[in-house]
């Protein structure tokens, strides 16, 4: 790929950092359009799809560790995780950490780092309802998406569907995966799915995460 240079703006303005937190407080998600810029949208898109056209993305699994196993009845998206190498993956994750510190300093929630993978879910792929985290045991705290496909169709299918935390029935909100739309909510307390694509879709899931390592055991991300 040919390297870009990119300007540096800050990824969330002072408005949508407050707006953020304050929706986390009060109904455990956020969501906003137009939060990523374009400019790094449109990177960091052709930058996935550069990996998806040649063979750099994994078959996403469910479970960790010893307990991972590729489900495609469960989830059909591929990954790769963000690792620093470009300029928008660094942009992106400078972006996470702002937001990071500005929560801990906000809210009090101890994340100690953020995590995150570029997501590409081909024609007719989805991802069944979940959690990010389980109550009780929980490192991931809080869950991020942002969204990089541009001139998302109308029918294009592939929404982030967003349930009660009391009532895992009750649909509260439908994304539509757009480019510069950002989401995030509160991994262990709010069930989600991702609805069947008609069209390829592209995001970076992420997660923040607090430092579970206990007894000299270390406690990794991913």
């Amino acid at each position: 790929m040919t390297p870009t240079t990119l300007t540096s703006p800050a990824l969330f303005c002072p408005a949508t950092i407050n707006a953020l937190a304050d929706a986390l407080v009060e109904q455990g998600w956020y969501v906003g359009k137009n939060v990523i810029d374009a400019e790094l949208c449109h990177t960091l898109y052709h930058e996935l799809s550069h990996l998806a056209h040649h063979k750099g993305l994994s078959e996403a699994g469910v479970g960790r560790g010893s307990e991972h196993h590729l489900r495609k009845d469960i989830r059909g998206d591929a990954i790769r995780w963000l690792n620093r190498e470009s300029e928008a993956q660094r942009q992106y994750l400078a972006g996470m950490a702002a937001l990071q510190q500005t929560l801990n300093q906000a809210l009090f929630l101890g994340l100690f780092e953020h995590e995150a993978h570029f997501a590409h879910y081909p024609p007719g792929a989805f991802y069944q309802r979940h959690v990010d985290s389980f109550r009780g045991r929980a490192n991931r705290v809080v869950s991020t998406v942002g969204y990089l496909t541009p001139n998302w169709p109308v029918d294009g299918g592939g929404e982030m569907v967003i349930y009660h935390p009391e009532n895992p029935e009750q649909e509260v909100a439908r994304i539509t995966p757009e480019a510069g739309t950002f989401a995030c909510f509160l991994s262990a307390t709010i069930p989600h799915e991702v609805l069947p694509t008609r069209v390829a879709r592209a995001s970076i899931a992420g997660w923040f995460r607090r430092n579970a390592s206990m007894g000299g055991i270390l406690d990794p991300a991913r």
